[in-house]
C-alpha cells in the first residue's frame, strides 16, 4: 500500500458475528458464518490504522441487533452501526439506538431471479412508514441491492427523504458493465448526489483475485460522479464470498492503488464517513 490512512480513517462496512453461545444466530437464516467477535475486529483495525468503523447488522441476525449493539456500546467513540428492523421498531426504540451510536437501517433488495437472495432481510416497503422519523434523528437509509434493480425502484427511492447509501457498488457482474442502466442510474444518484455508494466489495462483481482489475471501471466511474457522496469498508470478515475469501489487507492496497489522489482519499476514508455516520471531526 503506497501512503498512510488519514487521521479519522472509517472502514464504513464491517460485520461483527457471535460469540454464537451468546448471540445466537437466526432461525432460518442463509448461512452460518464463523465467530468474528468485537476483538478480533478491533485488531483489523488497529492493524490496518483505521480509527473509525461502522458495523452493518447481517442477515444471518436477522433483525436480533443485540451483538451489534453490545460491540457500539463497548466502543461508543469508535464505532457507529447500522441496523436492521421495520414494523417492530418505535419512535423510543429508534431513539436508543441512536443514543447507542446507530445511524442507519439497511433495506435488503438483493434478488435473484425475482426472488429475495438473502432470509431475514426487511425490505423499503416495511421501513417507509419509518423514514420521518430516520429524517428527525438525521439517519439514512442503506441499500443492499443489484443496481440493476434500481431503475424499477426510482419512484420509491424518489420519495425517501434521507440519504440512500448503495452497497458494494451496486454488486453488478462486472461483465454486464458500467453503461448497464441500472449502474448508470446509479451513476446519476451518486453524482446529483441524491445517492451514496460503498466502493466495497470489488470482489463480490465477479472479479479475479486478487487485485479485481475488472472491477476497477466502476470504481473509476463513481469516483468521477461524485468523490464527495462515496465511502468504503472492508466488508470484514467477508460473509458469504461469491470467491476465496479475500485478504483484507489486500483490499485496502487496491483502493489506494485506484485511488491515487490524496485529496480524494481523505474524503471517501474520512471527511464522507465522518458526516454520513455522525463521527465528530477528525
Amino acid at each position: 500500500m503506497s501512503g498512510a490512512l488519514p487521521r479519522g480513517a472509517c472502514d464504513c462496512h464491517c460485520h461483527v458475528f457471535g460469540p454464537a453461545a451468546r448471540f445466537p444466530y437466526a432461525e432460518p437464516r442463509s448461512y452460518t458464518p464463523a465467530d468474528a467477535p468485537l476483538a478480533a475486529y478491533l485488531a483489523m483495525l488497529d492493524r490496518l490504522g483505521f480509527d473509525r468503523g461502522v458495523l452493518v447488522q447481517p442477515s444471518a441476525y436477522g433483525r436480533d441487533n443485540r451483538a451489534m449493539l453490545d460491540a457500539l456500546t463497548r466502543e461508543p467513540q469508535r464505532l457507529r452501526g447500522v441496523a436492521v428492523g421495520g414494523a417492530e421498531l418505535t419512535a423510543a426504540t429508534l431513539k436508543a439506538w441512536h443514543a447507542a451510536g446507530v445511524r442507519g437501517l439497511r433495506a435488503n433488495e438483493f434478488r435473484r431471479d425475482g426472488k429475495p437472495y438473502y432470509q431475514n432481510g426487511v425490505g423499503l416497503q416495511e421501513i417507509e412508514p419509518l423514514l420521518p422519523l430516520l429524517a428527525d434523528l438525521g439517519w439514512h437509509l442503506q441499500l443492499w441491492i443489484d443496481a440493476r434493480d434500481l431503475p424499477a425502484m426510482a419512484g420509491a427511492l424518489a420519495r425517501v427523504p434521507v440519504p440512500v447509501v448503495v452497497d458494494h457498488m451496486g454488486r453488478l457482474e462486472h461483465h454486464l458493465g458500467t453503461h448497464n442502466p441500472g449502474f448508470q442510474a446509479l451513476l446519476r444518484g451518486v453524482g446529483e448526489g441524491r445517492l451514496w455508494a460503498k466502493l466495497s466489495g470489488t470482489y463480490r462483481l465477479g472479479a479475479t483475485p486478487p487485485d479485481y482489475g475488472e472491477a476497477r471501471p466502476f470504481h473509476d466511474a463513481l469516483l468521477a460522479a461524485n468523490p464527495r457522496n462515496l465511502v468504503w469498508g472492508t466488508d470484514w470478515p467477508h460473509p458469504r464470498p461469491e470467491g476465496p475469501v479475500p485478504d483484507t489487507a489486500h483490499l485496502l492496497a487496491v483502493l489506494f492503488d485506484w485511488t491515487r489522489d490524496p485529496a480524494q482519499r481523505q474524503a471517501i476514508l474520512t471527511d464522507n464517513p465522518a458526516r454520513l455516520y455522525d463521527f465528530p471531526s477528525a
